[in-house]
C-alpha cells in the first residue's frame, strides 16, 4: 500500500525529495535506522541510549535519541497511560522514528512500549531490514531496588496509576534482535554490545 492511500484522502499524496535513499546513504556515509530500545522502566534503557548516541556523535555518525519522558512534553502531551494511550505514544513514536531513518540518522528510542503487538506494528511500519529490537533486560525487582526516579515506591503506594510491571502488563520481546542484560553488565560493556550491533546494521 503507498503512502497516499495509508492516508485515507486521496488529496494527500506523498512527496519524494530530489535525493533518493541510496543517494543519502552515500552522502551521509551510513544508512538509517531505527534501534527500539525496551524493557521495564529502571533497567537502563535512556542510560544505555544516550552514551550510545554520545559515543556515535563522537565518531561523527548522525545519531538521536527519541526519549520516553521527553516526547510526552510536547508531541504526546495529551496522552496517558492506559492500553490506548500507550498504543497511541508508540504509534506516533513509530512515525517520527521512521521518517529519521528515511533522513539517515540512527534512532535510539528508549521507550517501555510494553505491549509486543506495539513493536511488531512499529518493525512492520519502520521496515525490518532497518529495524532493531533490543530488550534491555532486567528482572523487576532489581528495576524496583534501582527506582532512579522514585516511581515504583509511588506506584506501590497507589499513587501512580496503570505503572507498568506492578499495575499493567509488560510483554517480553519473544524474538528481539539483540538482548543487553544490564543486571549482568556493567555501562560500558551494555554500550559495547549495542554499538557494535549498530555499526554492523547501519554500514554501507
Amino acid at each position: 500500500m503507498n503512502q497516499d492511500m495509508q492516508s485515507g484522502d486521496k488529496n494527500i499524496v506523498w512527496q519524494q525529495g530530489l535525493i533518493g535513499p541510496g543517494e543519502r546513504q552515500s552522502l551521509l556515509g551510513q544508512k538509517g535506522l531505527v534501534a527500539w530500545i525496551t524493557g521495564l522502566s529502571g533497567s537502563g534503557k535512556s542510560t544505555i541510549a544516550y552514551e550510545c548516541e554520545k559515543r556515535l556523535l563522537l565518531q561523527r555518525r548522525m545519531a538521536f535519541v527519541l526519549d520516553g519522558d521527553n516526547v510526552r512534553h510536547g508531541l504526546n502531551r495529551d496522552l496517558g497511560f492506559s492500553a490506548g494511550d500507550r498504543t497511541e505514544n508508540i504509534r506516533r513514536v513509530t512515525e517520527v522514528a521512521k521518517l529519521f531513518a528515511d533522513a539517515g540518522v540512527i534512532a535510539l528510542t528508549s521507550f517501555i512500549s510494553p505491549y509486543r503487538r506495539d513493536r511488531d506494528a512499529a518493525r512492520l511500519a519502520i521496515g525490518p531490514e532497518r529495524f532493531i529490537e533490543v530488550y534491555i533486560q532486567a528482572d523487576l525487582s532489581v528495576c524496583e531496588e534501582r527506582d532512579p526516579k522514585g516511581l515504583y515506591k509511588k506506584a506501590r503506594a497507589g499513587e501512580v496509576r496503570d505503572f507498568t510491571g506492578i499495575s499493567a502488563p509488560y510483554e517480553e520481546p519473544e524474538n528481539p534482535d539483540i538482548i543487553i542484560d544490564s543486571q549482568r553488565y556493567g555501562l560500558e560493556e551494555c554500550v559495547s554490545q549495542l554499538m557494535n550491533y549498530i555499526i554492523k546494521k547501519s554500514a554501507l
